[in-house]
Parts: C-alpha cells; structure tokens; sequence
C-alpha cells in the first residue's frame, strides 16, 4: 500500500502544484519534550481543486518533477477564507 499523508495547503499559486504543509510531533532524545516540526511537501494537483487552507490527503507516487513525489488524492476539510478585493482609490482631477 502506498504512502499517504496528511496536511494543510500552503501555497496554491502553482499550476496543477500545490505546496502542503505536515506537521509531526517528535519527542527529544534526551530530554524527553515534545515538540512539533513542520515540512513542506510539494504534490501534484490535476484538477487544481485544492486552495489555500485546504485540509488535504496525499498520496506517495512516482516522482512526477524534481521537487514533487506525491499527489492529492481528496480534500478532507476547506477553509473558510473569503477572497478579499484589493481596494481601489481614484486620484481627483483638476
């Protein structure tokens, strides 16, 4: 069975690329803390479904570019960000 992850879209600017991000929760060897580290992983979108936010489920996969091995295979969970217009201002004439 292959490889799947989980994570959350860090970045959809790509065509058809996606960058997710995976936390992990490692524990230090000698003093026995706990603590989270975070990678991003590259992975190929076709469809471009998932956005910025975007919980999402990967799956390992022949390496498809230098920097992605992976690919969507759902998305778990979208986010609730609203897409913000930029604003416009007008200079007065004269």
């Amino acid at each position: 069975m292959a490889h799947t992850i989980s994570g959350q879209v860090a970045s959809d600017k790509g065509d058809k690329t996606i960058v997710v991000a995976v936390q992990t929760r490692k524990t230090h060897p000698v003093y026995k803390k706990q603590y989270f580290v975070t990678k991003k992983i590259m992975a190929h979108d076709e469809n471009n479904e998932a956005k910025l936010g975007d919980k999402v489920e990967l799956v390992e996969t022949r390496p498809l570019s230098a920097r992605k091995k992976f690919k969507l295979v759902k998305v778990t969970e979208t986010a609730h960000v609203k897409h913000v217009e930029p604003e416009v201002t007008e200079e007065p004439t004269e």
